[in-house]
C-alpha cells in the first residue's frame, strides 16, 4: 500500500533526467520510443505531441492512478501518479531508464543530472500562501512581519537546496508551489487548485559513483524516502494538511 495516499489528495513519484544536448524527435526514433515503453505497460494508450513539440505518452488520468512519460527537447520525464505502492513507481522508472538510451541515443557523456521527486498535491479553494505562512511561517522570526495588521500575504513559497556530499553534486531541494494570485484576492474568488510540495534528489552526472542511470534511482530514491519520512513529512505535509483542514 501507498504509504503517503492518506496524507494529501495527489502524490507521485517522478523521474527527470536532464541531458546536455538535445533528444532525438524523429518520427521513426520516438515512435520506437515510446511503442516499446507501450509494450511493458500496455495501459499508456493516450500519446500527444504538444505545440511546443513535447511527446507525450500516458494512461488515462480519469483513473486517478495512472502513469506517464514525456520526452522533451533537452528532458526525459516520467511519472507516476497515485501509483499502488512505491515500488511500482520504481518499476516503471528502472524500465524507462534502461531502455532509454538505447532508443533514444544518449549515454552518460550526456547526462547533466538525474532528479528523483516526490510531490504531494493539497487541493484548496482559498489564499493558498495565506495558509501555507500559516502553516510553515508561524513559531518563526517571520512570524511578527506576517501578523503586521491590515496585510494579506499573497505570496509564500519557501524553498531550500542542501547538499548532500562534499563535493556538491548529490543535492536535495524542498519547494513549495502555490497558485493564488492578486486577482483572486482582491475579489475573493478562489477557484480549487493544488498546493504542491516538492522534495528532489538531484545527481550532477560526471563524477558519480554509479555506472547506470538505474543505480543511481535507487540509491537517490533510497534517500529521498528517508528524507521525506524523518523530515519533510512531519515538519512541512502534517503542518501543511492540518492548517489546510482548519480551513475547510
Amino acid at each position: 500500500m501507498n504509504p503517503y495516499s492518506t496524507l494529501c489528495d495527489d502524490f507521485g513519484v517522478y523521474v527527470y533526467l536532464n541531458t546536455k544536448m538535445e533528444l532525438p524527435t524523429g518520427r521513426e526514433t520516438v515512435l520506437h520510443f515510446f511503442d516499446s515503453l507501450q509494450k511493458t505497460f500496455p495501459q499508456m494508450t493516450d500519446f500527444d505531441c504538444r505545440e511546443n513539440g513535447e511527446y507525450v505518452l500516458e494512461e488515462d488520468r480519469d483513473q486517478g492512478s495512472y502513469r506517464w512519460v514525456t520526452l522533451e527537447n533537452r528532458r526525459l520525464c516520467s511519472g507516476y501518479v497515485n501509483p499502488p505502492e512505491v515500488e511500482a513507481a520504481d518499476a516503471q522508472h528502472e524500465r524507462i531508464l534502461e531502455l532509454a538510451p538505447y532508443h533514444l541515443g544518449f549515454n552518460g557523456l550526456d547526462c547533466e543530472a538525474l532528479d528523483v521527486l516526490f510531490a504531494f498535491d493539497f487541493m484548496f479553494s482559498g489564499n493558498h500562501d495565506e495558509v501555507v505562512a500559516e502553516a510553515l511561517g508561524m513559531n518563526t522570526t517571520l512570524e511578527t512581519l506576517l501578523q503586521v495588521a491590515g496585510t494579506k500575504v499573497i505570496n509564500f513559497e519557501p524553498s531550500v537546496m542542501l547538499s548532500l556530499d562534499d563535493n556538491c553534486r548529490l543535492q536535495c531541494r524542498l519547494s513549495v508551489e502555490t497558485r493564488t494570485n492578486a486577482y483572486q484576492i482582491r475579489t475573493g474568488q478562489f477557484p480549487e487548485a493544488p498546493i504542491s510540495v516538492y522534495f528532489t534528489i538531484r545527481q550532477y552526472w560526471g563524477r558519480q559513483p554509479y555506472k547506470t542511470f538505474g543505480e543511481s534511482y535507487r540509491n537517490q530514491r533510497k534517500i529521498c524516502q528517508e528524507l521525506v519520512d524523518n523530515h519533510i513529512i512531519p515538519a512541512v505535509i502534517r503542518p501543511l494538511a492540518q492548517a489546510i483542514a482548519a480551513k475547510q
